[in-house]
């Protein structure tokens, strides 16, 4: 009787011991989905040719979005990790991307411990993460042109917002902010064809931040069809900021230079913004900006964007905004208050009215 007591009382203990191992593996392991839904109604002058227009928009503050992440501990102060995420067109219910897109946004995976963070895949290029903390506005579609403008023509001297085929380290060291990121060209015949390079160094003193970045995508050359003219892509960013408590002032800076094998002349431009956020409590908050391009060719054209945004949070998940902008170019050039549109006049007005929610 006493042996057979022993015996179950070993076996209940065995069976605890192996729950607490379980439940404690699965405390170090966890997979997380997140998401942000955003829409809003635009009333925007000079939408084409034929006048203004009144339209529906997905993702006017921020593009609505999918994704899972999730992180092992794997022992020894490391963790593995990884993330996938895609772009959603909130108007008709497709990849934002287009077909196919599953996870155009993000898809890596990686490693991390207390020296920093190595990722592969495709990813947001460190430019990217380093100056969104600097735009006021935070690369709202409705509006914002830390990423480009347009102004002249089809011409958008843009950001590099993503890469594939990449590797990127991120690590944090006394105050500063180091951020390496080599995207692989995949072509035959040498490692410079369709490459890109990315380096970016912030740095934090109190309320003080700042942080400068350089990156060069290569051109594809004529291993691709059609052959693609371009010899690179190069550009300097800069972003400072200065948080008062209650409200934040923010400045950045593009250098963008685009060169080609051709005799055609490089593509020059330098972009400038200043603006800042206001908490004027701790649900309701204005963002401003004024955005200014000089575009070094013939055209002369030197657009300008003033942008202003009010948003009220419901709750920690939840808010309602208005946005509203003014754009206007020199000498006849068409202006775009969207980073991804082309206007039809040599000024555009907008307003937008929206709703997000993040998960």
């Amino acid at each position: 009787m006493r042996s057979r007591i022993a015996r179950t009382s070993i076996s209940v203990s065995c069976a605890l011991t192996c729950v607490g191992f379980a439940q404690a593996a699965r405390a170090q392991s966890s997979v997380t989905l997140y998401g942000i839904v955003d829409a809003g109604i635009e009333y925007v002058t000079h939408a084409a040719a034929g006048g203004n227009a009144l339209r529906f928009m997905s993702g006017a503050k921020n593009t609505a979005r999918w994704g899972l992440r999730g992180v092992e501990d794997v022992g020894g102060g490391m963790k593995a990790i990884f993330q996938l995420e895609s772009g959603i067109n909130i108007g008709n219910g497709q990849f934002d991307d287009g077909p196919g897109a599953l996870f155009e946004r993000r898809a890596t995976v990686g490693l991390k411990n207390r020296f920093g963070q190595l990722i592969f895949g495709r990813t947001f290029t460190v430019t990217f993460d380093y100056m969104l903390p600097f735009d006021p506005m935070g690369y709202a579609p409705n509006y914002s042109w830390a990423i480009a403008s347009t102004a002249s023509g089809g011409r958008r001297d843009i950001l590099f917002a993503r890469s594939a085929n990449a590797v990127r380290y991120d690590g944090k060291f006394a105050g500063f902010t180091l951020g390496l990121l080599y995207g692989f060209g995949n072509v035959p015949g040498g490692l410079k064809t369709a490459s890109k390079y990315d380096v970016g160094l912030g740095y934090e003193l109190g309320k003080l931040a700042a942080v400068v970045t350089f990156d060069r995508q290569n051109g594809a050359g004529d291993s691709v069809s059609p052959a693609d003219p371009t010899d690179a892509l190069q550009m300097i960013h800069a972003g400072i900021s200065y948080d008062f408590g209650g409200a934040k002032a923010m400045a950045g800076y593009r250098h963008y230079r685009r060169t080609f094998r051709t005799s055609e002349p490089a593509l020059r431009s330098d972009m400038i913004w200043l603006g800042g956020i206001v908490e004027l409590t701790p649900s309701f908050s204005l963002h401003g900006a004024v955005y200014r391009q000089d575009i070094k060719d013939a055209t002369h054209a030197d657009p300008t964007l003033l942008s202003l945004r009010a948003q009220y949070a419901l709750s920690k998940r939840t808010l309602v905004y208005l946005s509203g902008g003014y754009a206007m170019a020199k000498n006849g050039r068409a202006v775009s208050l969207s980073r991804d549109l082309v206007g039809a006049a040599d000024t555009q007005a907008g307003v937008t009215a929206g709703l997000q929610h993040r998960f």
